[in-house]
């Protein structure tokens, strides 16, 4: 119980998995949440293994406008306070947005929008009183950037989670409290398998501008400690964020509106 505690939401793949790693390997304990319960307990029982972690599982879906509240509840039980917070529950809906269902919509707000901004909400307080804590909220490069077709609500709700995180990381400046937004670019994991876009993108984009997830987690973990308020692994992201603030929004978004990029938003 002397250990520091990390939540981490979206834990089951990817970037999640990995944040896990890399917090377990740094001496925090850990409560991990997703959907499917048997990739959480396989994962519990590698950090315990691997790292002596004390690993907590709660299988929930962050898409239930009540999940924020039973996750802070469920620590609360557990008497476990949380000094670390990753926001990394995320995915892509591909499509056109007059033809898909609100209901679709709205499950990614509240995923990736409702959910942080709230679980942040509730777990900062404490991490304030204590003097001490780290907020990472996974955004994405698509975030920094004019958003394009397909996929209608991720851009923009990743750049909403980069403001958000810098109004944050200025809130809480003297508090003892990091906030960083981490805006990865195309990453090894499960997010394009999931979305149905892995062949596409596979096929027509090359291979160094792809990252493995553990080093996103690590560089993101690094930014946090570093209390940079916004941090964006790999060069060729960064060349492509400092790109954007330089051409004008109208020249990227006659880019995306080419039929070679709108055929791998879909």
């Amino acid at each position: 119980m002397d250990r520091r505690l990390a939540l981490v939401t979206g834990a089951s793949a990817g970037i999640g998995m990995a944040f896990a790693h890399v917090l377990a390997a740094q001496g925090y304990d850990l409560a991990l949440t997703a959907r499917r319960g048997d990739r959480l307990e396989a994962l519990a029982a590698d950090l315990r293994a691997r790292h002596g972690a004390c690993a907590l599982v709660f299988c929930a879906d962050m898409a239930e406008a009540a999940t924020p509240a039973a996750l802070a509840e469920w620590l609360t039980r557990e008497g476990r306070p949380v000094d670390a917070l990753i926001n990394n529950a995320g995915y892509g809906l591909p499509g056109d947005f007059a033809q898909s269902a609100w209901e679709d919509q709205a499950a990614v707000l509240q995923v990736m929008l409702n959910g942080p901004c709230e679980l942040a909400h509730r777990l900062l307080p404490g991490m304030i009183d204590r003097g001490f804590g780290r907020i990472v909220n996974v955004a994405s490069v698509a975030g920094l950037t004019p958003a394009g077709a397909g996929h209608t609500l991720y851009g923009p709700v990743k750049s909403f989670m980069v403001r958000f995180s810098q109004s944050l990381h200025q809130e809480t400046r003297g508090t003892g409290v990091h906030v960083s937004a981490l805006c990865p670019g195309l990453t090894w994991s499960e997010f394009h398998d999931v979305n149905g876009t892995r062949d596409r993108l596979s096929a027509g984009t090359p291979r160094w501008l792809w990252m493995e997830a553990e080093a996103v987690a690590v560089a993101g973990w690094r930014a946090v400690e570093a209390n940079r308020a916004v941090a964006v692994p790999g060069a060729p992201n960064r060349i492509a964020a400092a790109l954007a603030k330089l051409v004008p929004d109208e020249a990227i978004m006659a880019l995306m509106a080419s039929d070679g990029w709108r055929a791998r938003s879909r």
